[in-house]
C-alpha cells in the first residue's frame, strides 16, 4: 500500500510538473495571414476595425484576435509566438503613427484606465510610438 501510495504520489508530481511546464500559447493556424496587405488595403483593413471596436464583421481571425487581446495585454504577449508578436508590434506602430484617431479608439476601448500605456510606455517610446 504505502509503495503505491508512493508512486500515485509521483506520478501526480510528474503530471502536475509537466501541465505547468507546458506553456500555453495563442492558436498559430492565422500566423500567414499578411498583415501588411492588411494595413495597405482599406477594403481588407475596415472590417478588422470594427470587429475590434463594434463587435461586427468579424472573420475567425478578428473573432480570435479579439478574444485573445485583452490577455495578451496583460501578459505582454507571453503567449504569442514570435510572428504574432512581430506583427501586433507592426499593428500598433502603423496604428499610432498613421490611423491615429483608431489608434485612440482602441486604446479607449481596451485601456479604458491606462493601465496598459503606462506599463508598456518606456517599450513604445523606443520603437517610436507615440504614448
Amino acid at each position: 500500500y504505502s509503495a503505491m501510495k508512493t508512486t500515485l504520489a509521483l506520478a501526480l508530481c510528474v503530471a502536475f510538473a509537466a501541465v505547468c511546464s507546458a506553456e500555453e500559447k495563442y492558436t498559430t493556424k492565422f500566423d500567414n495571414i499578411d498583415v501588411d496587405q492588411i494595413l495597405q488595403n482599406e477594403r481588407l483593413f475596415k472590417p478588422y476595425v470594427n470587429c475590434l471596436l463594434k463587435d461586427t464583421n468579424c472573420t475567425p481571425d478578428g473573432r480570435e484576435l479579439r478574444r485573445v487581446l485583452p490577455d495578451a495585454l496583460v501578459t505582454n504577449c507571453e503567449k504569442c509566438s514570435e510572428k504574432q508578436r512581430a506583427g501586433a508590434e507592426k499593428v500598433i506602430t502603423f496604428l499610432a503613427k498613421n490611423k491615429p484617431d483608431i489608434w485612440n479608439q482602441v486604446l479607449a476601448k481596451y485601456d479604458k484606465d491606462n493601465v496598459y500605456r503606462t506599463k508598456y510606455a518606456d517599450e513604445a517610446r523606443k520603437r517610436g510610438i507615440p504614448v
